[in-house]
């Protein structure tokens, strides 16, 4: 029953209590520049940022470091700009192929892969994306969403992120949603668990997830990692992260 105590002690804990990293101030020096790549869709909602932009925003300003914030349009325009390459460039997930827009020597990532380092362990949801490589037509893929929201008519996690996994497992493949704060620990009968960002839960519930996850034998990946890997440019959002890479890498070899 330890397995269960330490969980319960994790969720029950103040999430101060849970040592978190910065989101992405760490991953340039102090004066350096962000560039973040913001879409204005369907998705966003009216007059405000998400909140893992907004999150990013704040953790460069508090750690010394600068940001531009820029549509996806506008990122190569905003590149030429500038006297200096940016330090690191930062896309939401669903426009992560304008990294064709970012010169290779620049750092690139997602907003969605820097929540999977502040909520969870980037580690192991990279080696859990390699799990995609594996899937085939008739496999089972849980969609975990941690908060509830009325899906759009393009939702990300309901229609984006399903298409795409059956796109790439070039067949269909049976997806159910699990919306919610607490996550059915019946997962033995899935190929693979894709979470959303966790923003709405802490590090402590994130974690208990993937112990959860581990406890029945399933990979979990999330939305971020997910997407970039079916987009074919996986590595080089990893590339700021060199042991989540290498995890990835090795499992993918496994598989």
């Amino acid at each position: 029953g330890l397995d269960a105590v330490r969980e319960r002690i994790a969720m029950l804990a103040p999430e101060h209590a849970i040592a978190q990293p910065h989101m992405l101030s760490d991953l340039v020096p102090p004066g350096g520049l962000v560039v973040l790549v913001v879409p204005i869709d369907l998705g966003a909602p009216r007059g405000r940022l998400i909140l893992p932009q907004v999150q990013a925003i704040r953790d460069l300003l508090d750690g010394d470091r600068m940001c531009l914030v820029v549509k996806e349009r506008e990122l190569r325009a905003a590149q030429e700009r500038l006297s200096a390459p940016p330090d690191l460039v930062v896309c939401d997930s669903q426009v992560v192929l304008k990294a064709a827009d970012t010169p290779p020597g620049v750092p690139l990532t997602t907003f969605s892969i820097l929540m999977a380092r502040l909520k969870g362990d980037l580690v192991e949801l990279a080696r859990g994306a390699a799990a995609i490589e594996r899937l085939g037509p008739g496999d089972r893929v849980l969609i975990a969403e941690a908060c509830t929201h009325h899906p759009l008519a393009d939702d990300i996690g309901r229609v984006k992120i399903p298409r795409w996994l059956r796109q790439y497992a070039g067949g269909d493949i049976e997806i159910d949603v699990a919306a919610g704060k607490e996550l059915s620990e019946d997962m033995a009968a899935y190929a693979l668990v894709v979470h959303c960002g966790g923003c709405v839960i802490n590090r402590g519930n994130m974690l208990a997830r993937l112990r959860a996850a581990r406890r029945a034998g399933v990979p979990m990946t999330n939305y971020g990692l997910a997407i970039s890997l079916t987009q074919g440019v996986l590595p080089r959002a990893l590339g700021p992260f060199p042991a989540a890479l290498d995890a990835f890498r090795a499992a993918a070899k496994g598989a």
